[in-house]
Parts: structure tokens; sequence; C-alpha cells
């Protein structure tokens, strides 16, 4: 986990947040990182983070169960093109039933595959590269967007 927060943080541009305990973020989201482009380092006002890890479940997100120790995710978001790439499904159509208890394993996100996001429980040897990649392209794709976004019409 954090080869990956450390990767990301030296993307330029990139905005690395790990909320503690005592800050300002919900309780819930403590512990967990969240992944933006925003070379001001402000959390951007207008756009979700490309990507992000979690530590616990969720609610309505606990499909993976990631309450046990040691057990984390980091969620990505690759659009509808690599989404359909690395798992062989449409986004919208999700009909393969997945291993969920799976670790190392690129698969849809329980909650957020039919809008282009893909998941690793405890990324590892065989999916890490994939990962660090992953994160790049969703990192360069949240650059285009908030350079068309600043770019007068």
């Amino acid at each position: 986990m954090e080869h990956i927060i450390a990767t990301v943080r030296g993307f330029d541009g990139a905005l690395v947040l790990v909320p503690e305990p005592g800050s300002d973020a919900p309780e819930l989201a403590w512990g967990d990182a969240f992944f933006y482009y925003s070379p001001d380092g402000r959390v951007p006002a207008n756009a979700q983070p490309y990507g992000t890890i979690v530590t616990k479940n969720y609610p309505g997100d606990s499909a993976l169960d990631l309450d046990p120790p040691g057990r984390w995710r980091v969620n990505i978001h690759v659009g509808r093109g690599m989404f359909q790439e690395l798992t062989g499904e449409e986004p919208r159509a999700l009909g393969r039933t997945h291993d969920l208890a799976a670790t190392d394993h690129v698969m849809p996100h329980p909650v957020y595959g039919p809008l282009g996001w893909v998941c690793v429980v405890n990324p590892g040897a065989r999916t890490m590269g994939t990962v660090v990649q992953l994160l790049r392209s969703a990192h360069e794709a949240a650059r285009a967007r908030c350079t068309r976004r600043r770019s007068p019409q």
C-alpha cells in the first residue's frame, strides 16, 4: 500500500490525501487514500478522485470483505475501453461472477464497476505493475479533464 501511495505522490500535479485520526475527514475515511490531479494542491471542487485505497468495508460496499486485518483494495477509474480490455465485460452490463475473495487479481469494482472502475485486493507480484500503470493513466486522464475545464471555450 505504501509503495502505491509513494508512487502516486511522485506523479506531476498529484494530490494524495491520507486522512488520519483526528483530522477533519470523516472517521470512516481515516487510513484510506484518495488520489487527485491537483497542481495547486487543493482538493478539486468539481472532480472525484481517480483512484483510492480503502482499508475497510464501507456501507453498501462490503462484498470484498476488507475488514479482516491485512486486507485492502486499490480502486481505479479506467474508463469503458480499458475496463473491457481488463475484465472482458462491458461496464454497464456486468454478468460474470467474480471470486470476491481473490487477491492480486484485477476485477470490476463491486459498486462502481458500471462506471468504469476496477479494483485489486492486496495487489502483489502479478498485478502491481498493472496497478501502477493504470493509476498513471488515470492521473493523465484527470489532468486532461482539468485542462479541458480550464481552457476557454
